[in-house]
């Protein structure tokens, strides 16, 4: 047992869940204030290897940090320096908004999930974007790549979604290294309906040319689905992305099902709504992840989330047809090292193989 897990076992697992996250990620960024310590890390748990193409963008490692995590995009160079290859950001709304009622997130320890309905508590579009400016700006900025994970806001009605996501778009999109259109969060009243093909294409076609719009350079799009959506529609969802020509699909997102957990029908039922992620979320998450590559084949990059623990589980996503593979809950879990340490084991994996 590490350090770490002893910490969590004893302390933070006491601890209300978003208490805990607000109390470790400020540390985690207080600590990379500390000048040359967050490049000190980056160079030090930095993956080992030649690294990753993917979607026109070259990245040290397959390993992200999956949007959820850092909201506002305030710790961007501190979980670089972790060990992430990747940080995506979000998901951030047109409009601030502080997201549902607390409490809104519990652990599930005995199935290492989280069960959240945060609601896409966050501080809007602009507020996010001049803060990625200004990141941009400053020096010793870590050179990691930023995903902007995009939403719609609560207080906007799905008639009006459109236009929601594309004042966002045209906020975000020029401090992206890449853009999600999150249409697959159960937190948000009716956001999942968008999923629909008949929705979801003109809402896709709107935010790929607003990031036209307002950029020089071509931002890469994908779109993150949900683990619940059925198989047909997983498939019309891929045949969608290739006729819009966007550039990846993250899959996936949390689930709405609580079926085989090893909690207690009381801890489930304690932890309430909202969307699960974690080790539950795998076996379905790979079979999506599966299905897609069976359908899109390389022409698409596929992002693999959801009941990613280990650099085992990360290589089984990349031999499923993944070019890239995001963390969340598994991160909660296995503090702050963990990043580093899959990245390594996995690299370790890719060689050998």
């Amino acid at each position: 047992m590490t350090a770490y897990d002893q910490l969590f076992r004893r302390v933070l697992s006491r601890l209300d869940a978003e208490t805990a996250h607000k109390g470790a990620f400020t540390a985690m960024r207080v600590a990379a204030r500390v000048p040359g310590l967050a490049a000190y890390g980056r160079r030090r748990l930095a993956p080992r290897g030649p690294g990753v193409e993917a979607f026109g963008l070259h990245l040290p490692g397959p390993l992200g940090l999956a949007a959820g995590f850092d909201k506002n995009a305030v710790g961007i160079d501190a979980l670089a320096a972790l060990g992430f290859a990747f940080v995506e950001v979000g998901t951030v709304t047109g409009r601030p908004q502080p997201g549902n009622p607390k409490p809104r997130l519990h652990r599930l320890v005995a199935d290492r999930a989280v069960v959240n309905r945060m609601g896409f508590n966050n501080d809007g579009a602009a507020v996010v974007a001049a803060r990625l400016a200004r990141r941009r700006r400053r020096r010793g900025a870590l050179p990691v790549v930023v995903g902007v994970n995009i939403g719609k806001s609560k207080a906007v009605p799905e008639a009006e979604a459109v236009g929601d996501y594309e004042a966002g778009t045209r906020l975000l999109a020029p401090y992206a290294d890449y853009l999600v259109v999150n249409v697959s969060s159960p937190n948000t009243p009716g956001l999942r309906d968008l999923q629909a093909v008949e929705k979801l294409r003109p809402l896709l076609a709107a935010v790929r040319a607003q990031a036209d719009a307002v950029t020089s350079r071509r931002v890469p799009l994908l779109v993150k689905i949900a683990p619940d959506l059925g198989d047909d529609d997983v498939l019309a969802v891929a045949k969608l992305a290739l006729e819009l020509e966007l550039d990846g699909i993250i899959a996936t997102n949390t689930t709405i099902g609580r079926d085989g957990l090893r909690s207690t029908p009381v801890a489930v039922e304690r932890a309430g709504a909202g969307g699960l992620s974690g080790a539950p979320l795998a076996d379905r998450s790979l079979a999506v992840l599966r299905l897609l590559h069976g359908a899109v084949g390389d022409r698409l990059t596929l992002v693999a989330a959801g009941g990613i623990g280990s650099a085992a589980d990360a290589h089984e996503r990349l031999r499923a047809g993944a070019t890239l593979v995001q963390a969340y809950t598994a991160f909660i879990y296995g503090g702050p090292f963990w990043p580093a340490r899959v990245q390594r084991e996995l690299a370790r994996l890719l060689n050998e193989n």
